[in-house]
């Protein structure tokens, strides 16, 4: 099986799955109005433990450039449309998700 995750912009909901079995569901954060996170299909293409900034523990760039999900230094925004685009995560499960993924794994964003 490959790991893929899928994000839905409706529910504030990431979920990671194995193949067509679900492994995990965490509650995130994402783009606001104005800066809504882009729907699609793409890849994880880098990951940096501590990136310094409002990014939190972790930073797991996607194939879309300057978009990633990332941890947070404001665990209260998480379930609210309040980022630039990026999909938020609290820190302790963007640090369990980044050890369950790999670089190449596939995210699917939609509503």
């Amino acid at each position: 099986m490959v790991k893929w995750i899928n994000v839905s912009t409706l529910k504030h909901e990431l979920k990671l799955f194995d193949g067509s079995k679900l492994i995990k569901t965490y509650p995130i954060a994402l783009g606001k109005m104005l800066t809504p996170t882009p729907t699609g299909s793409y890849k994880i293409i880098n990951k940096q433990q501590n990136p310094g900034g409002p990014y939190g523990a972790f930073w797991m760039g996607l194939s879309k450039p300057h978009y990633g999900i990332h941890g947070t230094n404001n665990p209260a925004s998480i379930g609210k449309n309040v980022s630039a685009g990026c999909i938020r995560m609290y820190n302790q499960d963007v640090l369990d998700l980044s050890s369950r993924v790999s670089i190449g794994t596939d995210v699917v964003i939609h509503k």
